[in-house]
């Protein structure tokens, strides 16, 4: 049975960007980050996890996953979108999806998020249910420790505060310009080089 998430709250550290949105730099060299809006699920001074929410997969859909995986009802009676959600662990799924649901294994990410990655939430949303909003991820971006603080520090990526529109809206093609709009900076007049005085 699904409980109500606002009882337990995000685990706030300062200094750190978890519930962030983190957005590359026009600069972003590595393909499997180029142009990417990755929402920052944790991050710790282990490391740092977090799900790109631009970057559809249109080789696999909704009803497809449930039929491999043998969950019931097929056709879902509600679907979720299918994202790459990053390089590490393709073959795993998670949910980022709006605190109005959990269970036993839904890891807050702030008060309005929580992430999960049991089949209990793809049975509740096949089923009508489950939270209000969510995407369904295949793998994760993760970093080492201090190795996001190194790239930040390097100006591969910026921050924003995350927002539901920016992260389960369905246009993926304009969500790296909505994001650089939430830091009101145009994209063209960024540099890669960090400003050292």
């Amino acid at each position: 049975m699904a409980r109500k998430a606002h009882a337990r709250r995000a685990p706030e550290q300062e200094g750190y960007l978890g519930g962030q949105v983190l957005i590359a730099m026009p600069s972003m060299q590595d393909p499997r980050f180029a142009k990417s809006v990755i929402c920052l699920c944790a991050h710790s001074s282990e490391g740092a996890m977090g799900i790109v929410v631009n970057k559809a997969i249109d080789s696999l859909s909704f009803d497809d996953l449930l039929q491999q995986l043998g969950l019931e009802p097929v056709p879902p009676q509600r679907r979720i979108r299918l994202l790459h959600g990053g390089p590490v662990e393709g073959g795993r799924g998670f949910v980022l999806h709006t605190a109005d649901w959990s269970s036993e294994g839904s890891l807050p990410v702030t008060s309005e998020l929580a992430l999960t990655a049991s089949v209990d939430i793809l049975k509740a949303i096949a089923g009508g249910g489950g939270p209000r909003r969510g995407i369904l991820a295949l793998g994760y971006a993760g970093w080492g420790p201090g190795q996001l603080e190194e790239e930040i520090q390097r100006n591969v990526w910026l921050s924003v505060p995350a927002d539901e529109e920016l992260l389960f809206d369905e246009a993926d093609d304009r969500k790296w310009f909505q994001a650089m709009a939430k830091l009101k900076v145009d994209p063209l007049l960024l540099s890669g080089s960090a400003g050292h005085a």
